[in-house]
């Protein structure tokens, strides 16, 4: 079943992990999706495996925490389109370092990049959704916006950053409910995708990791379990649902 069938959808951070993820999802069940990333050669390959696949694709560079680079990129998106159906804002860094070691200029890179980034992303998009009658928001939090300790891996301000996210995406869905407009927050837990590696992990050694908090076998995520909640909430199977917080962590929560 085509369950985004004829709709345009943004995705940041497609080029790899959970956006790539969602990327490849949503071009299954019919979307027409616009991959970004600040990484040319990765998105390049990102609309090739697509296409390959059968699926409509094209990727635009794009520096979430700039304003100048989204008006850009919105650009590019209506004039090959004609509109804007969905916003994923899963683009994200993490630095692991806590309240006292963190830098002034660490501080505002996580920011800008994790939050502004969302905010910037809805400021440019909404205008479209309106003008098109309503649409979806996929917000990418985290469940170190709930709770504190190991969930954060250690970064205190990826912690104030994915916690803004939550606020933001209830003040958007409160705010915009009535142009038909949903916004919803996604808050993954462990997920092993491929910054995992690149640090060194496995998933098997993740799962080690994670175990004593995670009571859910195989203990770690993978990028397709936050993708399908990605096309959950774009579809118009979730019609009735804004200002909602998605969690899929395993069960970390439940502690």
């Amino acid at each position: 079943m085509a369950r985004l069938s004829g709709k345009v959808a943004i995705i940041t951070g497609a080029a790899s992990g959970m956006g790539l993820s969602g990327a490849q999802l949503f071009a299954a069940e019919g979307a027409k999706v616009v991959a970004t990333d600040v990484s040319a050669d990765a998105l390049a390959q990102v609309v090739e495996g697509i296409r390959a696949g059968g699926g409509e694709a094209i990727g635009i560079v794009l520096d979430v925490s700039s304003a100048r680079s989204w008006a850009l990129a919105v650009d590019e998106v209506v004039t090959t389109y004609g509109k804007i159906d969905i916003l994923v804002n899963n683009a994200g860094i993490h630095l692991a370092k806590g309240v006292l070691e963190t830098e002034p200029e660490e501080w505002d890179r996580i920011l800008a990049v994790n939050t502004t980034g969302v905010w910037l992303g809805m400021k440019s998009v909404i205008p479209h959704l309106q003008a098109n009658g309503g649409g979806s928001i996929v917000n990418i939090s985290s469940i170190a916006a709930i709770v504190g300790g190991f969930a954060d891996g250690g970064g205190a301000a990826y912690s104030a950053s994915k916690g803004a996210v939550r606020s933001l995406t209830k003040h958007a869905a409160q705010n915009f409910a009535k142009d038909g407009i949903r916004v919803n927050s996604i808050h993954p837990g462990a997920v092993f995708t491929g910054l995992a590696a690149a640090a060194g992990l496995t998933s098997q050694s993740m799962a080690e990791l994670y175990g004593p908090e995670i009571p859910l076998p195989p203990h770690v995520g993978e990028g397709s379990d936050i993708g399908f909640g990605m096309v959950y909430l774009a579809s118009d199977e979730s019609k009735f649902v804004t200002g909602e917080e998605l969690v899929i962590d395993g069960g970390w929560t439940t502690h």
